[in-house]
């Protein structure tokens, strides 16, 4: 009798290599994007918030530059791959991060990370009406308990932090900067679709993004500074580096291959990390209502990671 085939042996179980490598890098981003919540506030204060991201935005392109001549890839785009280029750093780097900064400057950090929450949603809805893709149900329900599960954590935070003039007009920029930052999903997609390499097409997103910022900061007479000192130089290498040129590449990796609406997931789990960060750093307390909503926001991830992938109509 034959010794039987290799090919008859079961198939492997578990995981796949392409699903552990979209958790491993959900995992990084969020963890990195959880702790530049706190590391943005470091930022407010004596430089103009515009100075800032166009600091750390420039800096992360030039890395991002520097690293691709390193490598040697190819930093040419078409006419096309730059305006989907441009439009990505527009929305996602210029108009998202200005309104980001300025909502912080008046609501609560945990805030605005409720209201990111609803990046998955609007990519859904965005991607269906402008891409004409179709998302399956599973991703649906997963964004909706991203959603869900970040305003029962967060709720506490909410109710916390009023409904005054300063606070309105700071949720209002933060409802801004998620809708800008759905829009520079879009044009990231865009790039994507012209044929755009991921760490060239993000080196040129951000150059575009900080370079217009720029000029409108010239054009409306910011005051360009830079604080001398460890808290803010060191919270500005950490958001160009980690915040910006790792986690960007990594989401925009993510993105294109398992979609933007898992992708975008991370801006629902963002918040426990902020969370924790608070406790160690700003002796924050939070309940069983906060795990109640973080075991929504993990089942959300499963659903949004086991979903099929969005297909045209």
């Amino acid at each position: 009798m034959t010794a039987p085939s290799e090919s008859l042996a079961p198939p492997p179980t578990g995981l796949s290599r392409a699903t552990l490598w979209a958790i491993g890098g959900v995992a990084l981003c969020a963890t990195i994007w959880g702790t530049t919540w706190y590391a943005i506030t470091l930022q407010l204060g004596q430089v103009a918030p515009l100075a800032s991201i166009v600091w750390r935005f420039g800096l992360a392109a030039i890395l991002l530059f520097v690293g691709c001549l390193l490598t040697r890839r190819s930093l040419k785009l078409s006419l096309t791959q730059h305006l989907a280029a441009a439009g990505q750093g527009v929305f996602a780097f210029s108009i998202s991060y200005s309104f980001t900064y300025a909502a912080e400057g008046r609501i609560a950090s945990a805030v605005v990370a409720v209201i990111f929450a609803a990046l998955a949603f609007l990519n859904l809805i965005l991607f269906r009406v402008a891409a004409r893709q179709r998302a399956a149900l599973a991703s649906w329900g997963g964004a909706a308990l991203g959603v869900v599960g970040v305003a029962v954590l967060s709720g506490s935070e909410v109710l916390g932090a009023g409904l005054d003039a300063a606070s309105a007009t700071g949720v209002g920029f933060a409802v801004t900067a998620v809708i800008a930052a759905a829009f520079g999903n879009f044009f990231a997609w865009k790039g994507q679709v012209a044929g755009s390499a991921v760490i060239p097409s993000t080196a040129w997103a951000m150059a575009w993004g900080a370079g217009l910022l720029a000029l409108y900061g010239l054009a409306t007479g910011v005051e360009w500074s830079i604080e001398p000192s460890f808290t803010y130089l060191g919270s500005l290498l950490y958001l160009s580096v980690f915040g910006s040129v790792i986690a960007f590449v990594v989401y925009f990796s993510i993105a294109r291959a398992r979609g933007y609406a898992l992708a975008s997931y991370i801006s629902a789990l963002t918040p426990p990390i902020a969370m924790l960060v608070s406790v160690l750093f700003e002796d924050a307390r939070f309940g069983w209502l906060a795990l109640a909503g973080l075991g929504l926001v993990l089942a959300g991830q499963v659903l949004l990671i086991r979903a099929p992938k969005v297909s045209a109509v």
